[in-house]
């Protein structure tokens, strides 16, 4: 007669020899616990003839923190320890316990690395690599750990800004009033004319109040600082930045679920912030670049603190930078500019008409006032002679020599990726003025690419200032290839916890806060 531990190991076996129900797919952690539980040395991991064991209560007790850490202890499917009866029908519970907290325990750790939702399944610019833990890896780990809570808690996001963001969704949740640099009192904007630059209006000096903004000289003066502090909310909410206030802007202003005076801080924000550094590898690397787009800042990190940092020009809306990281190949000092078929497409052949007159040449004034040359099998052609009724647009090289007026400016910086996006210089030094820097076709424009090329290659190569300004002046395409890999990220944080405690918020200019809230099944971001 077989012992009672040894039929629930049977009863297990045959429970995954069929499709377990659950309410999500998870064949690759089925395939898993099979493997386990049909070896000759598996052991049962939670339950023993008595019931739970003290390894899987200890399990249980973790899962059920899972809302400490931004996930829902409610997503995992668990015994109920009091249902529990050693008579007849007591081997088949066990077996039901022991299954159920295999496949919790497997769906804790794949959520814990951020395999909730796939990111670019959201949007193809959310194109991170997620490092999802394998679960047959994991289930053998875990029968021998001595304390497999603390294993589980292992895959949480080990960065400090995680566990402050964790910290502060604690505050929340028990009640703390959490001091955000958020509006806390929302003055409402009623109904009334179109605001835009120029006009004076007594409903000016609310909205100046709206924004946050000080009275100024003339607080009922829709002036400058009133029609860039518009547009920065109108990114940030997911409206036209065209700066004006009419009925659409009006609505975004006057929330119909204020945020709560109490607690300006929503659960939220918290939530999908968190669930970005799970995307996130653990190492990030000794000395690395992160470029964070809402804040439009780019931090060099060494050893945790930052070393240099520059504001930054990233995407427009509809050019959006992508989030994903890759490792810095090289920087080019006075490099080319080759045109990217967006461009190509979109803003060069519309502006290429034929030119009047019996010669039927095209005019390529664009490209003369560009200073862009085309090239064809390395050859140079004059654009006139090309007919640009039929040609392919796309298969020309056309490019940009190194010059005052390149659009790379001064300095490239390189780490190849399917999204061809880049960082570099540009002559467009007005733009960094901007409090919203929304405004590439995709690539990021680096205030101060000079310090930036000198901290870099200070680090990799013990490069001087004197060294990068004589590349600068004396280069051309000049290409230096890193001797040390230097990740670049760039990541995606509406929500940052300062040293004091204090919470600074950067707006949401692509809305990836809203689709990551909805993928995940949260309420509404004003909650």
């Amino acid at each position: 007669m077989i012992s009672r531990t040894e039929a629930v190991r049977i009863a297990v076996q045959n429970r995954l020899s069929h499709k377990f129900p659950r309410t999500r797919e998870a064949s690759e952690e089925q395939k898993a616990l099979v493997e386990y539980y049909s070896g000759p040395e598996a052991r049962l991991l939670w339950v023993d003839e008595n019931g739970l064991s003290s390894r899987g209560k200890a399990v249980i007790e973790e899962i059920e923190k899972a809302d400490d850490y931004g996930l829902r202890s409610s997503d995992y499917v668990l015994p109920n320890p009091s249902e529990f009866s050693p008579g007849t029908n007591a081997t088949d519970w066990l077996a039901d316990a022991e299954t159920k907290i295999s496949f919790a325990v497997l769906d804790y750790t794949r959520d814990a690395r951020g395999g909730r939702i796939e990111p670019v399944s959201l949007s193809p610019n959310l194109d991170v690599t997620l490092t999802l833990p394998n679960p047959l890896e994991v289930i053998e780990s875990i029968a021998f750990r001595s304390d497999p809570a603390s294993y589980l808690r292992s895959f949480q996001p080990r960065h400090p800004q995680f566990e402050a963001l964790r910290q502060k969704l604690k505050e929340i949740r028990g009640g703390k009033v959490v001091k955000a640099k958020d509006v806390i009192q929302i003055p409402q904007i009623p109904d009334g004319p179109l605001l835009k630059f120029g006009v004076e209006h007594e409903q000016v000096a609310l909205l100046r109040k709206r924004l946050g903004l000080p009275p100024g000289k003339n607080e009922n003066l829709f002036d400058e600082v009133v029609q860039q502090a518009v547009m920065s909310f109108q990114y940030e909410h997911g409206g036209y930045p065209d700066g004006i206030v009419g009925p659409a802007t009006r609505r975004l202003l006057n929330p119909t679920h204020p945020r709560n005076p109490e607690n300006p801080l929503p659960v939220t924000t918290v939530l999908v912030n968190m669930e970005r550094w799970r995307w996130l590898p653990d190492d990030l690397g000794s000395f690395y670049v992160a470029v964070n787009v809402p804040e439009f800042i780019l931090h060099v990190m060494a050893e945790g603190d930052p070393t240099f940092t520059t504001r930054v020009v990233v995407g427009a809306l509809d050019t959006q930078t992508p989030i994903f990281s890759q490792d810095l190949q090289e920087i080019v000092f006075r490099p080319y500019w080759r045109v990217p078929n967006s461009i190509k497409t979109e803003e060069i052949l519309p502006y290429i008409p034929r030119s009047a007159g019996a010669s039927g040449h095209w005019d390529g004034g664009i490209l003369r006032s560009n200073n862009l040359h085309i090239s064809i099998g390395g050859h140079e052609i004059n654009p006139s002679r090309l007919d640009w009724g039929r040609i392919d647009i796309r298969k020309l090289d056309i490019y940009q020599p190194p010059g005052p007026d390149n659009v790379l400016g001064n300095v490239k910086f390189i780490f190849p990726n399917k999204h061809d996006v880049y960082m570099h210089d540009t002559p467009q030094k007005v733009l960094f003025n901007n409090r919203v820097r929304a405004l590439s076709h995709g690539c990021i424009r680096v205030q101060q690419p000079d310090q930036l090329a000198l901290t870099l290659l200070n680090y990799d190569q013990g490069w001087k200032a004197a060294d990068v300004a004589a590349a600068i002046k004396n280069g051309y395409d000049q290409h230096v290839a890193l001797k040390q890999k230097i990740p670049v990220h760039i990541t995606y944080f509406t929500l940052w916890v300062n040293a004091d405690g204090s919470v600074s918020y950067f707006g949401d200019p692509y809305g990836h806060d809203a689709l990551m809230a909805k993928a995940l099944g949260m309420s509404g971001l004003g909650h």
